[in-house]
């Protein structure tokens, strides 16, 4: 395209954009959990893909797994449709690498998004459901122990709304009872814990590109691993069950003869591929991730810093010592008062106009899909459940200007000073 024509398609994009953020209007905007936030710099880049035809997984996907898996400090990145497709071929690869089989058993927290759980009984393991703990609502290690079997081969510690996971514990788990770590990053782009990424302490790790996260490619999701027998099992099922297309195009085979390794397929598989498009805007997206999560960190600490004063009515989030805690969203759990719900809270905030979400699904075991399946559940799951009847969330995206901050802030306390009035 013409220099001067794409100079100019630029900045009406950037004027566009500039003009869209500067239109909040306190009371008549409305705040969103989440929203997906670039420029210019995406669509350009994503628009020279199209001007070139290169629409499917190419180049732009290598170079967004590579850049990807030095930011985790891993060897190996493999890029997919989204984030559930992710911990599905992830699970999968455990089965074809002989460290699980169908019946064996999954160690995953009870309150999480339903697609930490779906894959695994998907791939015919059984999910095996533990309480969180009351502070971070991640895996409760402690419960985890008592839920390892001589059936269970993997534990999928998910780093719930950013929040690292424990996973110097975790490990310790591992290595006693030989099982296998499956961490679940999707919410947790950048966490860390003393300086080291999450999703470079497993043996796989997966993270979601999903619209509403810390950043995105619409959709899609990335597979990290150390393991160079992993990494070709998961390129083979990413797309249909290929053979590795490393080395010489044609080779004689068995039974086809000499036949064209782009059609040879050694195991079923799945076509659960990113598009050079999507990898397009998440290597614009990549560079502005720890800006992005220092802008959500900031907005984080604001809503602390006002809020802390109605602890007796609410919980706010904590951040352990050590951990970088990125903050897909901010979580408030409603203490038992005498004034009012979350019911009476959720209703008063999407009255005016400040979007919520529940915990996720709240508890699984309780959901309708896990009816009279073939799972496990250890204890009976006091905190999560807690967190089912109590918990919510509100948005802390970058996309949230001061005004926005301060009107969400400001209904809140006004909803907690009239209710602790009457």
């Amino acid at each position: 395209m013409n220099e001067s024509i794409l100079a100019e398609i630029r900045e009406i994009i950037k004027n566009y954009i500039a003009n869209k953020e500067s239109s909040f209007i306190p009371g008549k905007s409305r705040i969103d959990v989440g929203a997906p936030i670039f420029d210019e710099n995406e669509i350009i880049s994503v628009l020279g893909s199209l001007l070139q035809t290169k629409i499917s997984q190419g180049k732009a996907v290598r170079h967004f797994e590579e850049i990807f898996a030095d930011y985790i400090g891993v060897k190996h990145a493999v890029a997919v449709n989204s984030g559930s497709s992710a911990n599905l071929l992830a699970l999968n690869s455990f089965i074809e690498n002989g460290d699980a089989d169908k019946g064996d058993e999954v160690i995953l927290p009870a309150a999480t998004f339903p697609t930490v759980a779906f894959p695994v009984m998907q791939m015919g393991l059984v999910p095996v459901f533990v309480d969180v703990d009351k502070i971070s609502y991640n895996i409760d290690v402690n419960e985890a122990r008592k839920a390892v079997s001589d059936k269970t081969r993997i534990i999928m510690p998910v780093h719930s709304l950013g929040n690292p996971a424990e996973m110097g514990e975790i490990e310790k788990i591992s290595s006693e009872n030989n099982i296998k770590i499956l961490e679940d990053c999707c919410e947790a782009h950048g966490s860390s814990i003393e300086g080291k990424k999450v999703g470079s302490f497993g043996d796989m790790s997966t993270l979601s590109f999903f619209v509403a996260h810390n950043i995105t490619t619409g959709e899609g999701g990335m597979i990290f691993t150390d393991n160079d027998s992993h990494e070709v099992i998961l390129r083979s099922l990413r797309e249909f069950g290929r053979v590795s297309q490393k080395g010489e195009r044609f080779v004689k085979t068995k039974n086809l003869g000499v036949y064209d390794k782009r059609y040879i397929f050694e195991r079923v598989g799945f076509n659960v591929r990113m598009t050079d498009i999507e990898a397009l805007m998440g290597i614009e997206q990549f560079k502005k991730l720890e800006m992005l999560n220092k802008k959500r960190i900031q907005i984080v600490n604001y809503y602390i810093n006002e809020l802390s004063c109605y602890n007796n009515l609410i919980q706010l989030p904590k951040i352990k010592e050590n951990t970088e805690h990125t903050f897909y969203s901010f979580p408030i759990i409603v203490k038992k008062n005498p004034y009012f719900s979350r019911q009476d809270i959720v209703d008063y905030l999407e009255k005016n106009l400040i979007e919520t979400r529940p915990f996720f699904a709240g508890c699984l075991p309780d959901q309708p899909a896990f009816h009279n399946k073939r799972i496990k559940v250890v204890g009976s799951l006091p905190v999560s459940r807690w967190l089912r009847d109590n918990a919510f969330f509100i948005g802390c995206h970058p996309g949230i200007q001061k005004e926005g901050m301060e009107y969400l802030v400001e209904k809140l306390s006004s909803f907690f000073k009239k209710c602790s009035s009457q």
